[in-house]
């Protein structure tokens, strides 16, 4: 008798939860246009990382308004923000990116259409990922006060995730030590929930100085700075024999000199070295260090490095990420219109690879091991925090990131669309995690085990203070 009253329990606390996401579903679709419109605000401003005050500003208004307490400037980052509303246990927090990236620019079309007059560019959509979080957060507000949850959702507002770090200062001033879960989604070509891990990265600017002379005239009396950079790259091309397969090193020469007939007295070349493993990466990363001092050396130059930014790996949990693959498999992918069919098929016409990925718009794949081969600063977070995430179709199949086809669909309703799906996905485990605190408890012993012993958060950047100015000069 006592375990047919227990599943009659567990059945009505099932149907109880699925009804509740019923409500918090038909919330959303209430404001999916009004959503929609504020993340192509945010599209339309382009702003780029530690720069986005007005997108930053738009994202703390709405949660005002919505009755979120919100705290801004936050870790030494004027653009950053946290909104908590709820009291006491579980705090769930979800993270919200909206920051741009420089020298890529287009329109919503379908073919290739750069904007003279707006240089940067959504090409990783983080205008759909600050809005669709915030979406996300303000139906689990609506979700609480309805039904009086006892519980706390915070939305982080986290700038410059693009080469910047932004959540690492966060994480550095403890803005994270009383959450219990942490989720995050990021827009994509398809639907998926997977337990991803990614690259530890670490970025610096190797600036040399030597001295300028006339490069006919009185060439023996000057030392160049480019010399400096160029025997730098010749020598970490060459290394890269010589470092694991899994390593990922690549660079752009910022700064060159002006004028041939000047021998260039300032040059600048801008690093990532990226591997699996921090500690690895590390190893590698003082080779680097070495070789730069060696460019120095043998060219008669000097050498000044500023390291920019550090990211540890994304630690997978495969408690939080089954939650969140069941959420989405509910909601399920999204379907095109007409409309939506033929811009999907002249930007495929745009793609260099020709595999056929139409359809995986509507499709939920399953979930499965990735190893990731970018690097993000969640990857801080998910050391600290029991994290999960997910990706949905605002682009369309095929597209890759960090390009025009990438921002093109973003500014349509293909990216309003898979928005929505993420907005529901993670609006429904967090609802899952506030009814279900064993789910957070298991995810929690998890990380611990991935951690190891031994572990000890170390930033990757050291102690330097947030680079709010490195992107004023693209």
């Amino acid at each position: 008798m006592r375990w047919l009253i227990a599943g009659a329990l567990a059945f009505y606390a099932i149907q109880l939860v699925a009804d509740e996401k019923e409500l918090v579903s038909v919330y959303l679709d209430r404001q999916q246009e009004k959503h929609a419109a504020l993340a192509m605000k945010l599209w339309d401003l382009a702003e780029l990382g530690y720069l986005e005050t007005r997108s930053s500003a738009l994202l703390q208004t709405s949660l005002e308004r919505a009755g979120f307490e919100v705290q801004a400037g936050i870790a030494g980052l004027p653009t950053a923000f946290v909104a908590s509303y709820g009291e006491g246990k579980p705090v769930i927090g979800i993270l919200a990116e909206f920051d741009a990236l420089p020298g890529i620019s287009q329109s919503a079309s379908p073919v290739r259409e750069a904007l003279a007059d707006k240089p940067n560019g959504h090409a990783c959509g983080h205008h759909l990922f600050g809005t669709g979080s915030l979406a996300a957060a303000k139906a689990v507000k609506h979700w609480i006060d309805r039904h009086e949850v006892k519980g706390t959702v915070r939305l982080y507002g986290t700038p410059a995730e693009e080469g910047g770090s932004g959540k690492v200062y966060m994480v550095r001033e403890g803005l994270f030590s009383d959450v219990d879960a942490m989720l995050h989604w990021h827009p994509g070509d398809r639907n998926a929930a997977d337990p991803a891990t990614s690259l530890a990265n670490k970025s610096a600017r190797f600036t040399f100085t030597g001295i300028s002379a006339h490069a006919a005239d009185a060439p023996h009396l000057g030392r160049s700075a480019l010399d400096g950079v160029e025997a730098m790259n010749y020598m970490i091309n060459l290394m890269r024999e010589h470092v694991p397969q899994e390593a990922r090193m690549h660079y752009v020469i910022t700064q060159g000199g002006e004028a041939p007939n000047v021998v260039p007295d300032h040059a600048q070349v801008y690093y990532y070295i990226r591997h699996p493993n921090a500690w690895t990466l590390l190893t590698i990363w003082d080779r680097v260090i070495t070789t730069a001092q060696a460019a120095a050396q043998g060219t008669g130059t000097e050498v000044d490095i500023e390291v920019m930014h550090g990211n540890h790996p994304l630690l997978p949990n495969n408690v939080l990420a089954r939650v969140m693959h069941g959420n989405l498999v509910r909601v399920g992918g999204i379907t095109y219109t007409e409309e939506e069919q033929e811009f999907a098929q002249q930007i495929s016409r745009s793609f260099l690879e020709t595999t056929d990925y139409s359809g995986l718009e509507s499709q939920v794949m399953p979930p499965s091991m990735e190893e990731g081969k970018g690097s993000t600063d969640v990857g801080d977070v998910s050391w600290n925090v029991p994290t999960t995430g997910l990706r949905t179709a605002t682009w369309v199949p095929g597209t890759a990131a960090h390009s025009w086809q990438a921002i093109a669909a973003g500014g349509t309703s293909i990216g309003a669309k898979g928005m929505h799906v993420a907005a529901k996905t993670l609006a429904f485990t967090v609802i899952d995690l506030m009814r279900n605190p064993l789910l957070i408890s298991r995810a929690t012993e998890e990380m611990r085990q991935r951690q190891g012993r031994d572990f000890v958060y170390v930033p990757l950047l050291g102690d330097r203070e947030p680079p709010l100015g490195y992107r004023l000069n693209q």
